[in-house]
C-alpha cells in the first residue's frame, strides 16, 4: 500500500483583535507559532509543513523556524470571520496547481503550544488505521455540561438542550446521570484533502474523536491564557516542544 502524503497547515493570520500579534507573541523564549512548527517537524509524519499567513513578518519568522511559506494569504480570506475552508482550499489548490498534491492535511493552530510531536503521532496513527474516516478532530470533555445551560427568549429561560431522562429534564438531573459531552479544542484536525475539493468541507461526515490529554488541548486566546501558559512552563518540565534555534531576533 502506498504511504499517504500529508501536509501540516499552520494558520497564522496577523489581525488578532483580542491579543495584538498573538501568533508571534513571545512564550518562553520563542514566538508562539514556533512551537507548532517544531512539533510538526519533529513528529516526522509530514511531507511538508506550511505556514498560512498574510504577513511578511510572520512568514519570515515561520521560515526561520523551518516551515514553508510558498505565498501569503489574501487579505480577503484572513479576516476575523473568514471560515477555515477558504484559506485551506486556497493553499491546497495553489500547491496542487504547482504539482504538489497530498492525501491528508492537518491544521495545527499556533494557539496550542503544548501539543507535542507525540500528540500528532498519536492522532495520525488513529486516522491512518481508519481509512474509511473522513477526518479526525481533537476534543475534550466539557467542564460545564450543556444540559445545564439556558438561553433567553422573550425574557424567559429556555433549556439549551430540552432533553429528558426517565421523565426528568437534563437540567434537573445530577451531572453523573447525564451523558458525557465533548467540546472541540484547537489542538489539531486531520482530514482527507478530497473533502475540500469534493464537498467544500474540512471535516466531512465520518469524524473520528481524538481525546486530548493533559495540556495538549490548552488554547491561548486571552492575556490570562498567556499568563497561565507561562506559569505552566515554570512549574512543569518538558511541556513545550524543544527548540534549538536561537530565538528569532525580534525578541532579542
Amino acid at each position: 500500500m502506498t504511504t499517504p502524503k500529508i501536509i501540516a497547515l499552520i494558520p497564522a493570520r496577523s489581525g488578532s483583535k483580542r491579543i495584538k500579534d498573538k501568533n508571534i507573541k513571545k512564550l518562553g523564549n520563542h514566538p508562539l507559532l514556533a512551537y507548532s512548527i517544531q512539533s510538526a517537524l519533529e513528529s516526522e509524519i509530514f511531507d511538508s509543513v506550511v505556514c498560512a499567513t498574510d504577513s511578511k513578518l510572520y512568514a519570515d519568522i515561520a521560515t526561520y523556524y523551518g516551515a514553508e511559506v510558498p505565498f501569503l494569504r489574501s487579505n480577503i480570506i484572513s479576516e476575523d470571520n473568514s471560515p477555515d475552508i477558504d484559506w485551506v482550499k486556497s493553499i491546497l489548490l495553489a500547491l496542487k496547481e504547482s504539482g504538489r498534491e497530498f492525501d491528508y492535511f492537518s491544521i495545527l493552530r499556533p494557539t496550542s503550544p503544548f501539543r507535542l510531536p507525540r500528540t500528532i503521532e498519536r492522532a495520525w496513527n488513529i486516522i491512518k488505521n481508519n481509512m474509511n474516516a473522513d477526518s479526525l478532530r481533537a476534543i475534550e470533555k466539557c467542564s460545564q455540561h450543556p444540559g445545564k445551560m439556558w438561553v433567553l427568549r422573550g425574557g424567559l429561560l429556555l433549556p439549551l438542550m430540552p432533553f429528558i431522562i426517565n421523565g426528568t429534564p437534563w437540567h434537573s438531573n445530577q451531572y453523573s446521570n447525564l451523558p458525557e459531552v465533548y467540546v472541540q479544542n484547537a489542538s489539531l484536525e486531520i482530514a482527507k484533502t478530497k473533502l475540500v475539493f469534493d464537498q467544500n468541507s474540512i471535516a466531512g461526515e465520518v469524524i473520528l474523536p481524538f481525546i486530548t490529554e493533559g495540556l495538549e488541548g490548552f488554547d491561548i486566546n486571552y492575556e490570562n491564557d498567556f499568563q497561565a501558559a507561562e506559569n505552566y512552563i515554570l512549574t512543569e518540565k518538558n511541556i513545550l516542544p524543544s527548540i534549538k534555534q536561537i530565538p528569532y531576533q525580534i525578541f532579542k
